[in-house]
C-alpha cells in the first residue's frame, strides 16, 4: 500500500460520511418549507408543531453537513495537489458560485428563519425557509455540475498541462450534469421521505395521532414522486453511460466482452436477456461493449495500464442502489394504497417504516460509489489519471495520520448526529407559543 491508496481511502471515507448528511438536508428543507406553507395557508396548529419539530431535525443535520464538508475540502491541497492544479480553472467557477451564491443564500436565510419566528411577518418568515431550501438545492446543482465535468469534460482546453475553461455555460449545462442533478436530488428526497416516515412510524406506534398520520402521508407522496423522477433520470443516465463511460456500464453489469442483446444480471447466474441493451440504447439487440474489449481499446488510445475499475464494488453498488431504492419507493407506494380514502396506518406498516430507515441511505451511498469508483482509474475522464493526481511530496505516514484523524473525527460527528436526532425525535413536538390575535388567520374555504 502506498500514499495513493490511502489518499483514495481517505477521500472515500470522508465523502461517504459527508454524504450521510447532504441528501437529508436537501430533501428535509423542502419538506419543512412545505409544512410551514400548510400552516400559513390553513392556520392548523398541527402543521406549526410539525414545522418546528422537523425544522429542529433539519438544523441538526445541516450543521453536521457544514462541518463535514469544510473538513473534506482540506484534502484537495493535502493529498491531491496535482489534481487541483489541473482542474482549478474549471472547478473554480462552479464552486465559487456554490459558495458565494447558493451556500450564502442558504445560510443567510436559514439564520433569518431560525431567529425570525417572533420578529418577521409570517409571509417573510415563510419566504426565508423556502429561500434556504432552494439554496441547498442550488448548492447541489453547482457541485454536481463540477463533478459531472470529471466524468464528461466539456467547455475547456488544455494549455501548458492545465485545463482552462472556455465555456462556462457548457460546463453548467453538461449533458451528464443535466441527468445527474435531478437523479441525485430525487434520491435525496427519497432519503428525506424515508427519514420522515421512520420518525412518523415511531410516533404512530406510540401515539397514533392525526398529526403524525398527516406528516407520514405527505412523506409517502414525496417519496413516490421522487421515485418516479429517479427512475426516469436513471434511464437517461444509463444511456449517457453507454455513450460517455462505457467501461462503467460494462463493469456495472460484469460484462467482459462486446455483446449484442446484453442481459441484466439480477444476481450472478440469474440474468434477464436483452435488458441491458434496451436500457442503454432502447434497442434490445444493440451491442454493449465489454470490459476486456474496452481495456484493449483504451491501451491503444491512452497507452499501457489497467483501465478497469474495481469490478466487484461497481457490480454490487449498482444492485444495492437499485434494489434498496426500489424497496423504499415500493414501500411508499404500498403505504399510499393501504391508506387511501383516509384509511389508518396498520401497525405493521408503521414498524416497516422504522425498519426501512437504512435502505435509502444505503441506496444513495451505493450510487455514489458506483459513480465515483466506476470512473477509475481517471479523476478526469480521458485527461487525468488518479495516479497522476496525488500530491507528489506527500508520504504514506502523513496520509495515514490524517486518515486516522479524519476517520475518528467523522465517526464522532456521526455518533453525535445520531444521538442528537434520536434525543429530539423521542422528545416529540412542543406546544408552540400562542399566536397574537392580530396575526391569526382563519382557514379559508378557497384552500
Amino acid at each position: 500500500m502506498d500514499a495513493l491508496d490511502l489518499a483514495r481511502w481517505q477521500f472515500g471515507v470522508t465523502t461517504v460520511y459527508h454524504f450521510l448528511f447532504v441528501p437529508l438536508t436537501i430533501g428535509l428543507g423542502i419538506f419543512v418549507a412545505g409544512l410551514q406553507t400548510a400552516w400559513h395557508r390553513t392556520g392548523k396548529e398541527q402543521y406549526l408543531k410539525l414545522t418546528k419539530f422537523f425544522g429542529k431535525l433539519f438544523l441538526i443535520n445541516f450543521a453536521m453537513g457544514v462541518v463535514t464538508g469544510i473538513v473534506q475540502e482540506f484534502q484537495f491541497g493535502m493529498n491531491w495537489s496535482e489534481y487541483s492544479t489541473f482542474v482549478g480553472d474549471v472547478f473554480g467557477a462552479p464552486l465559487a458560485m456554490e459558495a458565494l451564491l447558493a451556500f450564502f443564500m442558504e445560510s443567510t436565510f436559514l439564520g433569518l428563519w431560525i431567529f425570525g419566528w417572533d420578529k418577521l411577518p409570517k409571509r417573510v418568515h415563510l419566504a426565508c425557509i423556502w429561500a434556504a431550501a432552494i439554496g441547498s438545492n442550488l448548492s447541489a446543482y453547482f457541485i454536481l455540475a463540477a463533478n459531472a465535468w470529471m466524468k464528461h469534460p466539456v467547455g475547456y482546453e488544455v494549455v501548458d498541462g492545465k485545463a482552462r475553461m472556455t465555456d462556462l455555460w457548457a460546463v453548467l449545462t453538461n449533458s451528464t450534469a443535466l441527468a445527474q442533478v435531478p437523479h441525485v436530488i430525487g434520491a435525496a428526497f427519497i432519503v428525506a421521505g424515508g427519514f420522515v416516515l421512520a420518525v412518523c412510524g415511531y410516533w404512530m406506534i406510540r401515539k397514533n395521532a392525526p398529526m403524525w398520520r398527516s406528516a407520514a402521508r405527505a412523506a409517502l407522496v414525496m417519496t413516490a414522486i421522487a421515485g418516479a423522477v429517479v427512475a426516469g433520470t436513471g434511464d437517461m443516465s444509463g444511456k449517457l453511460l453507454y455513450e460517455q463511460q462505457p467501461m462503467k456500464l460494462a463493469s456495472a453489469e460484469g460484462l467482459e466482452h462486446d455483446t449484442a442483446g446484453a442481459g441484466f444480471s439480477l444476481v450472478p447466474g440469474i440474468e434477464i436477456p436483452y435488458v441491458l441493451s434496451f436500457l442503454a440504447t432502447n434497442d434490445p439487440t444493440a451491442t454493449v461493449q465489454g470490459t476486456e474489449d474496452l481495456q484493449r481499446r483504451f491501451e491503444q488510445e491512452f497507452g499501457p495500464g489497467d483501465y478497469r475499475p474495481d469490478q466487484a464494488v461497481v457490480f454490487w453498488s449498482f444492485r444495492v442502489m437499485i434494489y434498496f431504492g426500489m424497496a423504499t419507493v415500493g414501500l411508499s407506494v404500498l403505504g399510499l394504497w393501504l391508506t387511501r380514502r383516509k384509511r389508518g396506518f396498520p401497525r405493521w406498516l408503521s414498524r416497516a417504516f422504522v425498519l426501512a430507515l437504512p435502505l435509502p441511505l444505503a441506496a444513495i451511498i451505493a450510487g455514489w460509489l458506483l459513480s465515483e469508483i466506476g470512473r477509475q482509474p481517471w479523476t478526469v475522464a480521458g485527461e487525468l489519471l488518479t495516479a497522476s493526481s496525488v500530491s507528489p511530496g506527500v508520504t504514506l505516514t502523513e496520509v495515514a495520520i490524517s486518515l486516522t484523524i479524519f476517520t475518528l473525527l467523522y465517526g464522532a460527528l456521526t455518533v453525535a448526529e445520531a444521538v442528537l436526532l434520536t434525543r429530539h425525535v423521542r422528545a416529540g413536538v412542543e406546544d408552540p407559543a400562542p399566536v397574537p390575535a392580530a396575526e391569526r388567520r382563519e382557514p379559508s374555504l378557497m384552500y
